[in-house]
């Protein structure tokens, strides 16, 4: 195997001495946003006025006369025990339940329960939550499981939070776009309480830290053909009376007409025929200590939502900027072909960073975000042959390969394979700008060999931008010699925008990159130091960058957003703040400590993946290990079933729920 990283050679020493230098070199990633990610873009502010959201406060149901559980009050004369500051930290396995389903989502989002000791785990395939006797967290136990069907026929279960014995559940309707449910359960008797309406499809939710709320994240995806498109919100559910919960939307409609001043700060909207409201898109919510402000996560349109939780009004659009993959910090595997591990700098090349899961975490009384930067695209009616076949009223999908992209022969030659539509209908064919990708060999024209394999044919780009547009938004064309012509019928490209930045990052409260973990990722999946399997006894750089439903497929992500991180969780052990963050696609659990927040410290990875070359990994259920993370759930010592701190994570391919302990090690009293 030939490894090529670049200019960074300390990856090559021996395991010992290359583990410590690589957790040195990774707290060297800081610094001014403005001097390493010059395009990040102002927000967009519309004052609040006091009005709750977009519509009028919705009271909800109860389902039923049981009592809702009383919260938990320590007693003021017991203060609670100092935990104390471990030196570091280390992941071990200490049991799991697996559904023995395959690749259906039959584990994703986890959330656990101290008073009943049970995980609630939501499971897609069956559209329900899973409930788990945590009593012995090295064996995990299934004892029931709530059934979203009783608020109305075909609801599915898309997330799951719980505090102080309630168990809040997100629910889609049968139909996705149409309005969705949050409901609430006991967590020790699995019984009904209430549930209220929400937007469509509401997909994560949580928790105020006061418990006066739960916020659920109206994510409002289109139709699979993108001809009904609901509008995106954040639900802020009063639950002052858990059996009436009231809910509010903090939607988006103060921001239509006001979609050219956000794209030019950098907010993407770009779904056919969208205004604001309709184009955002909700991901994940993330709450300030005080309970008084949030913040969620809008993934395809690259930006942060600020929400005022008291009035339920969106105050602001925060765009996240774009990261320079031409920065010896920020290189990238691209190529998903070769079989060969090369990190390099892409220049031209810039990284949507598109996050899907954000935590907030408090130091020295501000509030900083962290961000797993997944890179999720915008791909609808791709699985519909008509679509592919010109007809663009049945979809919209914005990825594209570098190497179709800037063909000389133009676009016609996908035409009826991965062609979309509307690109089509845009121009004939696309270049490279030769000023900006000089250093593969584009010329005025000719792409060079830029759209070779090993430099930028393989990655998969947005076509929806990076070509010039003149000052009403229209592209600029240019004839098939590069020279700028009304009448061409060329695209020029003056930038590529990949899809994630294969990090996380740690941002302010108004958005602000502080810090980002850059190749980090990528650098210790092949260096010689990192190690997979339970047993940690597997070589990562075998296995670099591999998909999570297949054997044998080392680099086949490199294409695409690489490792993909997707979940992150923040965990407090005495005075030190962790991350956690979880791999879809190559899998396992990145640890950083990032109790500086400026300086972020990488701690450890653990991968429980066993069994890395059978070609379907679904035929070796039972020994494979665990595949494809997708939620996380630290729970603190004071609050273990074991008195161990520990993290409990889905598996969505595997359809498996892993318990990792947090093993800690302490300094020597001097």
């Amino acid at each position: 195997m030939t490894i090529i990283f670049g200019a960074r050679p300390h990856l090559r020493l021996k395991p010992l001495v290359a583990a410590c230098a690589m957790a040195l070199a990774m707290t060297a990633c800081g610094g001014d946003d403005d001097d390493d990610h010059p395009n990040t873009p102002p927000n967009v502010d519309v004052p609040g006025d006091g009005t709750p959201g977009t519509g009028n406060p919705a009271p909800g149901q109860p389902d039923s006369d049981t009592p809702a559980p009383s919260p938990e009050t320590p007693s003021p004369e017991t203060p609670a025990p100092e935990v104390p500051t471990p030196q570091s930290i280390r992941l071990s396995l200490a049991g799991r339940f697996s559904t023995g389903v395959f690749g259906a989502s039959a584990a994703e989002i986890p959330a656990f329960d101290a008073a009943s000791k049970r995980a609630f785990v939501v499971n897609a395939q069956k559209g329900t939550v899973d409930v788990l006797d945590m009593r012995q967290p090295g064996n995990p136990t299934p004892i029931g499981e709530i059934d979203a069907r009783g608020i109305a026929p075909g609801a599915q279960v898309n997330s799951v939070a719980v505090r102080d014995g309630i168990v809040a559940l997100a629910i889609q309707a049968a139909v996705k776009t149409d309005p969705g449910f949050v409901g609430f359960y006991r967590a020790d008797t699995l019984a009904a309480l209430s549930h209220v309406g929400t937007g469509a499809l509401p997909d994560m939710l949580t928790f105020t830290p006061d418990g006066k709320y739960v916020l659920a994240a109206i994510e409002a995806e289109p139709s699979d053909d993108y001809q009904i498109d609901p509008e995106g919100a954040i639900s802020v559910i009063d639950i002052t009376d858990i059996n009436v919960p009231v809910a509010r939307a903090a939607g988006f409609t103060a921001f239509n007409g006001k979609e050219d001043e956000l794209r030019a700060n950098g907010v993407r909207i770009f779904g056919p025929g969208a205004n604001a409201a309709r184009d955002m898109e909700p991901e994940y919510i993330a709450v300030s200590a005080d309970s008084t402000t949030a913040w969620a996560t809008a993934q395809e349109n690259n930006a942060l939502v600020r929400i005022d939780i008291a009035t339920a009004t969106v105050t602001d659009i925060l765009p996240l900027g774009y990261k320079d993959h031409g920065l010896a910090a920020n290189a990238m595997e691209t190529n998903d072909e070769d079989g060969v591990i090369t990190i390099l700098p892409r220049p031209g090349v810039l990284g949507m960073y598109l996050p899907d899961a954000m935590a907030a975490y408090t130091v020295e009384g501000k509030t900083y975000l962290l961000t797993a930067n997944e890179g999720d695209a915008r791909a609808w009616g791709e699985d519909n042959p008509a679509y592919w076949a010109g007809d663009a009223s049945k979809g919209f999908v914005e990825e594209f390969r570098v190497k179709h992209l800037v063909h000389a022969s133009g676009f016609a030659r996908r035409a009826g394979d991965d062609l979309p539509p509307q690109l089509a209908a845009l121009a004939k064919g696309a270049l490279l700008n030769p000023d900006t990708f000089a250093w593969c060999g584009a010329t005025a024209g000719n792409p060079g060999n830029c759209r070779a394999d090993e430099q930028l044919g393989r990655l998969n780009v947005t076509w929806t931008m990076g070509y010039r547009k003149d000052a009403s938004g229209k592209p600029v064309m240019f004839n098939r010699t590069g020279v700028e012509d009304a009448s061409g019928d060329r695209l020029m490209y003056d930038n590529l925008y990949a899809f994630g930045a294969r990090s996380f990052s740690v941002r302010d409260a108004d958005g602000k990159l502080v810090w980002d973990s850059g190749d980090q990722f990528e650098r210790y999946l092949a260096s010689d130091a990192c190690r997979v399997g339970t047993q940690r006894d597997i070589a990562c750089k075998t296995f670099f960058n591999s998909g999570h439903d297949e054997g044998d497929a080392m680099d086949s992500r490199s294409d695409a957003k690489g490792p993909e991180p997707e979940g992150i969780e923040i965990g407090v052990i005495g005075k030190k703040t962790f991350a956690f963050i979880g791999l879809e696609r190559m899998g396992g659990i990145m640890v950083y400590d990032v109790s500086t927040p400026q300086a972020p410290v990488f701690v450890d990875y653990f991968n429980t993946r066993d069994d890395w070359t059978t070609e379907d990994p679904g035929t070796v259920l039972a020994t494979v290990g665990d595949l494809g993370p997708e939620g996380l759930k630290f729970v603190p010592a004071d609050q273990s079933p074991n008195g161990e701190a520990l993290l409990i994570v889905g598996n969505e391919v595997s359809g498996t729920t892993a318990i990792y302990r947090i093993e800690q090690t302490f300094a020597q009293p001097q």
